[in-house]
């Protein structure tokens, strides 16, 4: 017989299910070796539901927890604004407009915004219609590497600093972010915000590379470079997290 000490521990599940009225909810489980108690939230941004637990919490305590509060889970995701899929005749903001997408040609073709037949902006996209989702994906992120590139070169040249380089991602915990060596990263879905907030997230991250920090100096220096900075700080907690429910 193998010694109570060399037995195997069974591995966590990566989720619990939950159920209400019916409804089964999948509950992401997260063991944090330095949770106190456990935690359970739902994401505005991507509708996960995820229970943290502290590192010696058994996974039964933690499904009798998550069952203790289906009723929470399922009132704060009935909140979760709807996903919008990238697909024509879907509505998507662009520099905080509303387009219309609209698949106008099979032949491969630019994608561009354009005026409808009524005068409404829209994206049109070209190409098989199997791929416009990519497309409208593809055109945004080009669009914002664009904005950004204006945006830092405008900034760093008024505070005679200089960006290492700059790329376009689609991060979750952060909309930008400047490294040690002076690469600044943005959220391409920032190009569907309003151009002050994206301006505004520019200037904060060129001044990281005066100050990598966030002191009273590094914020006297973004609201120098950008003076909308209180109104773009929050418009995103107002609305920011809706711009992950898109695409």
């Amino acid at each position: 017989m193998k010694s109570a000490l060399f037995r195997r521990v069974p591995a966590d599940p990566p989720h619990l299910k939950v159920l209400h009225e019916g409804q089964a909810f999948k509950v992401a489980l997260k063991r944090r070796p330095t949770a106190k108690r456990i935690t359970l939230r739902v994401s505005n941004a991507t509708g996960e539901v995820v229970l943290s637990i502290p590192e010696r919490t058994d996974v039964g305590l933690a499904q009798k927890f998550a069952d203790s509060h289906s009723q929470w889970i399922a009132t704060r995701l009935a909140r979760v604004p709807e996903r919008v899929v990238f697909e024509p005749g879907a509505v998507v903001p662009v520099r905080g407009v509303l387009h219309r997408i609209v698949h106008w040609s099979s032949i491969r073709g630019v994608t561009q915004v354009a005026k409808g037949g009524a005068g409404e902006p829209i994206i049109a996209v070209a190409g098989e219609a199997a791929h416009v989702a990519r497309r409208v994906r593809d055109f945004l992120e080009v669009e914002a590497k664009k904005d950004f590139a204006a945006a830092v070169k405008k900034h760093t040249a008024q505070l005679g600093v200089s960006a290492k380089r700059i790329t376009v991602r689609d991060t979750k915990s952060r909309w930008g972010s400047c490294s040690a060596n002076g690469a600044l990263n943005f959220s391409w879905r920032l190009i569907m915000a309003p151009p002050f907030v994206l301006d505004y997230l520019a200037a904060h991250e060129v001044a990281h590379l005066r100050e990598l920090n966030h002191s009273h100096r590094f914020w006297k220096i973004t609201h120098q470079l950008c003076p909308r900075t209180d109104e773009a700080e929050a418009w995103l907690k107002a609305y920011g997290s809706a711009l992950h429910r898109i695409g």
